[in-house]
């Protein structure tokens, strides 16, 4: 799994399950990029934003695609190795891919998504059966094609009887929540911005790559009246379900400000957005379990306390693995595949009916 967040970093994890239940963990961790293919990923979102589905697609992604694929595969089987597997004992490998742009359906307009990776080829360098493009089949459907990940934090909150007081939160380029009321029924959307234009802001300062800890944005003061402008935006007005792109809102929203300022901006932005999404659901939420490398950043945890009035909870403080969770969503997607079980409802992706996501690549 890599997220829109481009942080350079494959994550792969191993669990055993039936799509139903996660049965056991496996190992887990976190292979780099080789740093051309950085640059190249950075590059490839930037000529997608151009493009914007309009014309040919950039012939940069499909360079890029099998360079990506390549790398995942190289990455999959040497992580199996380096724990004393061969491929043969995998079932099968979840393969998200790279989203490089995202946009949803608008009315009368059906929503398109671009992930790079392609399916047949890690099937064939690897040998192993790969499930692969999880999320066009439900835009073509009328769905948003996101967030995927609620039917994985179900079967979580499930795992540990959490009950509808605790909602789950992942905070990767964009933010998105689960809710599950007391029958089992799954509420997932998109927040809005996270990590990814504080990251944006960060690298484009020279800063480094990201707010380590939030120290910068600890040292900035939050120009409120803009906050409540960039809230004005139509997204935190529309119903869920929704879903968006990592560039919808990008860093450029802080332009004008310092580098300090500018960073507390997008935190308490990410953050006030995190307090719309919660005040919208139906249930009394209590306490968000939030997973995603955003959780690491504690002025944007402690803004969402603030912002949205509930508890927050580091997700490896219940033993969930909150940086490779998502990688873990797309094996358990992968399962859920062979399984023929849904992966989308209407509730999640807005798609008409429970939608079984992803196609299936053999060696």
């Amino acid at each position: 799994m890599t997220g829109t967040v481009l942080d350079g970093q494959i994550d792969v994890a191993l669990i055993r399950t039936d799509g139903h239940d996660i049965l056991e963990f496996g190992p887990a961790g976190a292979v780099p990029y080789p740093d051309h293919l950085r640059s190249r990923l950075a590059a490839s979102v930037e000529a997608a934003a151009t493009w914007n589905f309009d014309g040919p697609e950039p012939a940069i992604a499909t360079q890029v695609e099998q360079d990506v694929t390549l790398a995942q595969s190289d990455a999959v089987m040497a992580f199996v190795s380096s724990h004393g597997h061969s491929m043969d004992d995998i079932t099968a490998i979840g393969f998200h891919g790279q989203t490089i742009l995202h946009r949803a359906p608008a009315e009368g307009i059906t929503g398109r998504t671009r992930q790079l990776g392609d399916g047949h080829l890690m099937a064939a360098q690897t040998g192993c059966p790969v499930i692969f493009d999880f999320r066009s089949a439900d835009m073509a459907l009328g769905g948003q094609g996101a967030p995927l990940c609620p039917v994985y934090h179900a079967a979580l909150l499930t795992a540990q009887d959490i009950g509808p007081e605790v909602a789950v939160l992942n905070l990767g380029g964009i933010g998105n929540i689960t809710w599950r009321d007391s029958d089992g029924h799954i509420i997932g959307f998109d927040t809005g911005p996270a990590n990814a234009p504080i990251d944006d802001w960060i690298r484009r300062h020279g800063a480094g790559a990201m707010d380590h800890g939030g120290q910068i944005a600890s040292r900035g003061t939050v120009d409120e009246d803009l906050l409540g402008r960039a809230l004005d935006h139509p997204y935190f007005k529309a119903a869920y379900p929704k879903s968006l792109d990592r560039m919808d809102f990008p860093e450029s929203l802080a332009d004008g400000l310092s580098m300090e300022d500018g960073a507390a901006f997008l935190t308490a932005f990410a953050a006030a957005a995190v307090a719309r999404a919660v005040a919208s659901l139906p249930g009394t939420i209590e306490r968000l379990v939030v997973c995603g490398g955003g959780r690491h950043n504690q002025a944007l945890m402690s803004a969402i306390e603030t912002r949205a009035a509930v508890g927050v909870t580091n997700a490896d403080e219940l033993g969930w693995r909150g940086d490779s969770l998502e990688a873990e969503c797309f094996a358990f997607l992968a399962a859920r595949r062979l399984a023929e079980l849904p992966a989308s409802f209407p509730s999640t992706t807005g798609v008409p009916q429970p939608h079984v996501a992803g196609r299936i690549a053999m060696p």
